[in-house]
């Protein structure tokens, strides 16, 4: 029996924990028609949240909306016409959202799978079989969020019906009410008449329907009406609650986390962006909190029409509009983001690009009136009176940045509403005074992009603003080394809910480790080994001999200051720890990528250990080393006869735009087994160039071959 048909006979409170589960982002009846070929198909070994299995799962999808769309086509019987439409529309609507991110669309139908599968063990109390792991499909972060807004759509549809509800009994006693004055206007007329019997009568039967018609008013306006009313205040302010929580996990926690993990891709982590992900969330919580907002405006509306209210018994409905008013605030201001960020190293009068977005821009219709976004570049001491005054001195900047404005434009297919930069330039930067051993390089500004839109057609009107990632700007390409030490602490180490742009002046090795590794993976295709971490540490604490605990509670004792990482010279060097490493990953990434990755570079290792290491191997042995004395060089280190270790002056970029690497090692006869035993031919062969003899001149001249000798 299938997880779906078990899922089908669950009673009462799980059935509705399944029927809760699906919603709008994946609709029940794709999981009812579809339902073996989910099973079949959604392997419980895919890693939603790895990015190895993006291709397969891009398969995955593609598979799913052609599966859709059969189904669709096979149901003609007139019974199934609206299904078919239902299951056409989730065919595109899965096309458009989820082509560009397949693996959010395996992580809702996992999240689904993994409710019902729960659900269904809960009840029978004894293991499917279908998955060798459940836990593997245990709800995750994306179909909780999920299935907390269904719960909040359901919600606001309960409370609109009890809206409507209300309404009619309102009407119901604003005709009652119409009735009770028609009977007073008749009293009222009697007593101006002569006395008679027949009046006496009338008057009797008139009082006694002003009665019971003042009992039934009493009776519909107290037991009915403002309980009614007060019914449904406490119903809104439960949903606010919820709406308010929700929207603190996705604008505190997955947005804050979405910005950090951008921030840390500018050091080269990889960014596996849920932006679309997010969007669609912000988007399903500005929808709810705009209908909810337009029920207790209806709800304010109604009692302004009634004003009656029971003794003791507080307003809530004006403090709930506030309170939902300021949560779409919220919403909208938090969704103002950058989704391409500026270079965080911006040399003046070169051109960049950025690009902004606002993910509930499209779902309250902002693009009926395209806002204009604006770009200024700001310093730290204007970010931070930002930060506290929320608004910025008209006309205040640091600087004077060409093609500043553009025009957010919405891109129906994707749902987007966003505007890109593509011309940008900073002419002049206006910097601050420097204080001690500070440099311009050192310094950090920001791109401030501000905004002013309206919803609800003019009834709401709001500034936005957000803060571009710090930049430091240069002028010199020399500038370029310390400017990027400056960026990478500070992607590196930058603190949640800092003062702008506050870093720590000291951080733990291992942190600074690892963002050497990443840093160096990212420009080269290859992390430093355990062994060059070690030799990096003895390089940056300018010890030799220190012996690094990698594990353990000592290792994070070992802190490294911003001094030691960029500002204080090396032993007897004229450049410091970063500049060394810096220039060693340019060089690595513009010549040496290929045999970095083969591992034929031993690279970071120190002078000593290279020649006990060579003094043990057979003659012609050799080793590719880093210079401790040359920016940017590598050295070739090889045992001579009677185990003399000799070592080549170092080539830099310089030297390998005229020759390769692979080819001067190719020259040198005297090298004969990349370290320890390997032949160089075996190691390097497939890096030389190829050379013939017929080479025929193509300009009148014979071009030289230049090769690499080393004398004696």
């Amino acid at each position: 029996m299938s997880l779906w048909t078990k899922a089908q006979q669950l009673q009462g409170e799980a059935l509705r924990q399944v029927q809760a589960v699906y919603g709008e982002h994946f609709p029940i009846e794709v999981r009812h028609f579809l339902a073996p070929w989910i099973e079949s198909k959604i392997m419980s070994d895919v890693d939603p949240d790895n990015p190895q299995h993006e291709q397969y799962a891009a398969s995955v999808v593609g598979a799913l909306i052609q599966e859709l769309e059969s189904k669709a086509q096979a149901l003609t019987n007139e019974e199934f016409f609206l299904t078919k439409i239902k299951l056409q529309g989730a065919a595109e609507m899965f096309r458009q959202r989820y082509s560009q991110n397949p693996l959010g669309l395996l992580r809702i139908i996992r999240h689904c799978l993994g409710t019902e599968l729960k659900l269904v063990q809960q009840a029978e109390n004894m293991s499917l079989g279908m998955s060798s792991n459940p836990a593997a499909l245990l709800p995750d972060a994306s179909g909780e969020i999920l299935q907390q807004l269904d719960i909040l759509r359901q919600r606001t549809q309960e409370t609109s019906e009890d809206l409507r509800r209300m309404e009619q009994e309102q009407e119901a006693f604003a005709l009652e009410y119409h009735e009770l004055t028609k009977i007073q206007a008749n009293l009222t007329h009697l007593q101006n008449q002569a006395p008679s019997q027949q009046k006496n009568d009338f008057e009797k039967q008139l009082r006694i329907k002003k009665e019971m018609s003042e009992h039934k008013l009493n009776v519909k306006v107290l037991a009915e009406l403002l309980q009614m009313r007060m019914a449904l205040a406490e119903k809104h302010k439960e949903t606010l609650m919820l709406i308010e929580n929700l929207q603190a996990r996705v604008l505190d926690d997955e947005l804050i986390r979405w910005k950090r993990e951008q921030q840390l891709a500018g050091n080269g982590v990889p960014f596996h962006s849920n932006l679309d992900s997010i969007q669609e969330w912000c988007e399903g919580l500005a929808e709810i909190i705009w209908l909810n907002r337009q029920q207790i405006k209806e709800a304010e509306r109604l009692r302004a029409k009634f004003p009656i209210m029971q003794a003791n018994n507080t307003d809530h409905v004006p403090a709930l509009n506030t309170q939902i008013t300021q949560l779409l605030s919220s919403l909208v201001t938090s969704t103002f983001i950058i989704e391409r960020q500026p270079p965080q190293v911006m040399k003046t009068n070169t051109r960049f690009t950025a690009m902004v977005r606002l993910l509930v821009g499209g779902k309250l219709n902002v693009h009926m009136t395209p806002p204009q976004v604006t770009v200024s570049i700001i310093s730290e001491q204007q970010a931070n009176t930002l930060l506290k005054n929320d608004k910025m001195a008209k006309g205040e900047a640091s600087g004077e940045i060409l093609n500043n404005t553009g025009t957010m434009e919405y891109q129906k297919a994707s749902r987007q509403l966003s505007v890109s930069f593509r011309n940008m330039q900073l002419r002049k930067i206006k910097r601050a005074e420097k204080k001690g051993t500070e440099s311009v390089m050192d310094e950090k500004f920001s791109l401030l992009f501000q905004s002013k839109f309206s919803v609800g057609g003019g009834e709401l009107v709001f500034q936005v603003w957000t803060l571009s990632l710090p930049v430091v700007v240069i002028v010199h390409g020399n500038q370029e080394p310390h400017a990027w030490a400056t960026v990478t602490w500070d992607n590196a180490f930058a603190e949640p809910g800092r003062t702008p742009f506050v870093v720590p002046e000291k951080v733990p090795w291992s942190q600074v480790a690892e963002t050497l590794s990443t840093k160096f993976r990212s420009a080269t295709g290859r992390a430093l080994t355990e062994s060059n971490q070690r030799f990096l540490a003895s390089k940056a604490f300018r010890n030799p001999n220190l012996q690094l605990p990698l594990v353990g509670p000592e290792a994070g004792n070992l802190m490294l200051t911003w001094s030691q990482f960029c500002k204080e010279p090396l032993p007897e060097r004229n450049f410091t720890f970063w500049e060394w490493f810096y220039a060693l990953m340019k060089l690595t990434r513009e010549h040496l990528r290929a045999p970095w990755m083969d591992n034929t570079i031993v690279g970071f290792i120190g002078r000593k250990q290279t020649e006990d290491l060579l003094k043990q191997c057979l003659r012609g042995t050799f080793m590719l080393r880093f210079s401790d004395s040359e920016l940017g060089g590598v050295t070739i280190a090889w045992v001579g006869d009677s185990s003399e270790v000799f070592m080549l002056q170092p080539f830099t970029s310089k030297d390998f735009a005229i020759r390769t690497l692979a080819d001067r090692v190719s020259d040198l006869k005297h090298l004969i087994y990349l370290y320890p035993d390997i032949p160089k031919d075996q190691a390097f062969g497939k890096y030389y160039t190829p050379f013939t003899d017929s080479q025929t001149p193509t300009n009148g001249y014979v071009k030289p071959l230049l090769v690499t000798h080393v004398p004696g």
